[in-house]
């Protein structure tokens, strides 16, 4: 008895380790993967590259790698590791790396590397080209419409402001942004992280590398900004009634940052 016990035993392990071996947890899966403004696969020097994956981990992910080397000799290797997104399964990956000034122009090569909590690594790889950019002039931008001065919005009212930014050469982005008058809000202070005002719209997401068109409102009490992950309105830039501004904010790859006229307006919010 005890020798058939032991054979039923051995078999159970055996089984069980089949078993385990069949079912691993999988590894981690990166899809959709882009680079650059409008998936471009291009990076200009001294400013920053785009790169956004959609990344899924059975494991719980331990940490992103990202490296970008040349593949001629000459230049220096790239390396950025992420580990603010340990833990988690499912993430939308989207930074915005730094391409050092001292970095070479050429065809470089990524690798986008996820490693989970058990060991499991998945990279997948791409070719991607470093420019010099050559560019000496600040952006523009053109009004089209915008609320008329001191026009008063009420609670449940759309406030709408239209119009265009351009660039000789490549833009970096745009913030429209509603202020309240009172808080005296220098307009280099004027930023997406500032809590004290209601963004309208923040995007790097434009409809060309040197022009953008625009038509943004929002809704006056609303309970959250137009950000691509909406924050709530609430605490420091709850809605109050009183006399705010519209201001609009680009800047080019080069840093050189414009900033429009406020275009001043009334909100009740009782």
């Amino acid at each position: 008895m005890i020798f058939f016990a032991a054979i039923i035993a051995a078999a159970l392990m055996s089984f069980n380790s089949c078993k385990q071996q069949e079912s691993p947890v999988a590894k981690p899966v990166i899809s959709n993967l882009e680079l650059g403004l409008k998936n471009s696969h291009q990076a200009y020097i001294g400013t920053d590259l785009h790169m956004e994956a959609e990344v899924v981990a059975e494991g719980k992910i331990d940490k992103i790698i990202v490296e970008m080397h040349p593949e001629a000799g000459g230049g220096k290797e790239i390396k950025a590791e992420y580990s603010e997104f340990s833990g988690q399964k499912n993430v939308n990956f989207h930074k915005h790396i730094d391409i050092p000034n001292d970095a070479k122009a050429g065809e470089y090569h990524l690798h986008f590397t996820v490693i989970d909590q058990l060991g499991n690594t998945t990279s997948k790889e791409a070719e991607l080209v470093f420019k010099e950019l050559v560019d000496n002039e600040k952006p523009t931008i053109s009004i089209t419409s915008a609320p008329k001065l001191g026009q008063k919005f009420s609670k449940g009212e759309s406030i709408r402001i239209t119009g265009q930014i351009k660039d000789d050469a490549v833009l970096g982005g745009m913030l429209i942004a509603l202020v309240k008058k009172s808080d005296n809000i220098a307009d280099k202070d004027v930023r997406g992280r500032n809590e004290s005002i209601i963004v309208m719209k923040s995007t790097h997401d434009l409809d060309s590398p040197n022009s953008h068109t625009f038509d943004v409102s929002i809704v006056v009490g609303a309970e959250k900004d137009n950000r691509s992950n909406p924050r709530p309105i609430s605490g420091k830039n709850a809605w109050r009634s009183g006399e705010y501004y519209i201001v609009v904010k680009t800047a080019d790859l080069k840093g050189n940052v414009v900033v429009s006229e406020h275009y001043p307006l009334v909100v009740d919010v009782i």
